[in-house]
């Protein structure tokens, strides 16, 4: 019996030299979007009141640095993508860590409105720098189970948000109360993280790409040139997909707590159910993600969209506590199948070739959502009551539901000719 050509001998240790590089990428951008939105969105929701009263601001000018902090994440999309195709993955991970550490600074050093909005908006772009959309572009290129990975990847924004409040309560609670501290901690975290990942992922980006060049079989890397994405409106369903689950994740962390005590429920029990809907979107995520590979993804995302619709429709008149684990439930299935599945959908109908600059795009329409909580508030202050604005909200989903119901996979740019 021969022995096996030297080659394939040589290939294991290679082989698993590289797939180690792989999930240290994996574990890199998976922190950075852990420290991303622990740092960002859900930090500043509960380190608001103290920086309101201390610096004696009406709660219009504290809404306007949340919405200028999702405004200017959303804004930047085009960024990342730019960065990446002219000098490579590194330079918006140090960029990022620069900028978002530095926003964090001007919040921990804030004696006026003005440097607060300027450090909500530096924050936002810092955000947009280190997270989804370098993350998804380098994960979607190194791996082949794209649903298991995308599904870890983004239980760790979840998780962020989870931890957010107990990094603020940990850090306020070791200092005498002293907000500015949280700032602080949290710009050297990022800081150090962001150059450490950096230095990692690019390595790892590196090696990736000349075992690609070195090997001499074809990769199937197809995929509709931005122009004709844009024409297709398979795009712009899945772009209102991803949308409708960002409308509802921010209109239930601004809304739900004040909504819920309105109508009678205990304040410590509202908060609770906000913190297991967080815990349920972490469960869906992993559990979308673990099935990907196996259950149709357009499936996925019509039980994420019909579930989002269910739950914010249970909220808007949630009183007994089979209403509220209903809302809590269903919501947070909704909103962890929905982000993942739309987003594994955009690179299933329409390739990997340019999903850098599709995925962008999308990202860009987050600003939208930003409106929401003005909406709200708009409606609360009109009709004394929430309740409207939770029905209108949970009608989105289920609009997209239909139009989702109705859309069929479009032909490859191959297939039309």
């Amino acid at each position: 019996m021969s022995a096996p050509p030297i080659s394939l001998l040589e290939d294991r240790p290679r082989r698993r030299f590289l797939n180690g590089w792989a999930l240290a990428v994996l574990i890199c951008f998976s922190l950075l979007n852990f420290l991303g939105f622990a740092a960002t969105f859900s930090a500043l929701g509960v380190t608001l009141p103290s920086m309101v009263g201390d610096q004696g601001w009406s709660w219009t000018q504290a809404g306007l640095g949340f919405t200028l902090l999702g405004v200017a994440s959303a804004s930047s999309s085009f960024l990342p993508a730019l960065l990446i195709r002219k000098f490579g993955i590194r330079t918006p991970l140090i960029l990022g860590a620069f900028v978002l550490a530095g926003g964090l600074l001007a919040l921990s050093l804030v004696t006026s409105v003005e440097l607060f909005l300027i450090g909500t908006i530096l924050c936002g772009v810092g955000f947009q720098l280190i997270a989804m959309i370098p993350g998804t572009h380098v994960l979607s290129a190194m791996f082949k189970r794209r649903s298991l990975v995308f599904g870890l990847y983004m239980t760790s924004g979840s998780l962020g948000g989870v931890a957010g409040p107990w990094i603020v309560i940990s850090v306020m609670g070791s200092f005498d109360q002293n907000w500015r501290m949280v700032w602080i901690v949290l710009a050297l975290a990022v800081f150090i993280t962001g150059l450490i990942c950096a230095a990692i992922v690019g390595r790892g980006n590196d090696t990736h790409n000349r075992n690609i060049a070195a090997d001499p079989s074809p990769i199937d890397e197809w995929g509709f040139d931005v122009r004709s994405a844009l024409r297709k409106p398979q795009f712009w369903v899945i772009c209102t997909a991803y949308l409708s689950q960002l409308l509802v994740l921010s209109c239930v962390a601004s809304m739900s707590v004040a909504h819920l005590t309105e109508t009678g429920t205990v304040a410590a029990v509202a908060a609770g159910m906000l913190s297991l809907e967080a815990a349920v979107q972490v469960v869906a995520r992993l559990f979308g993600g673990a099935i990907g590979e196996l259950v149709n993804r357009k499936l996925l995302l019509m039980i994420g969209l019909g579930s989002m619709t269910v739950g914010l429709w249970t909220l808007s008149t949630a009183e007994s506590t089979t209403e509220l684990l209903l809302y809590a439930l269903m919501t947070g299935t909704g909103i962890g199948l929905t982000a993942l599945s739309s987003t594994l959908l955009l690179l299933e109908w329409f390739g990997k070739k340019h999903n850098l600059e599709l995925f962008s795009i999308m990202c860009t329409l987050v600003a939208i959502s930003a409106v929401n909580a003005l909406i709200g508030g708009a409606i609360r202050d009109a009709t004394g009551s929430f309740t409207l604005a939770y029905q209108l909200f949970g009608s989105f989903p289920a609009l997209v539901l239909i139009a989702t119901l109705l859309t069929r996979r479009p032909r490859r740019p191959e297939e039309n000719q």
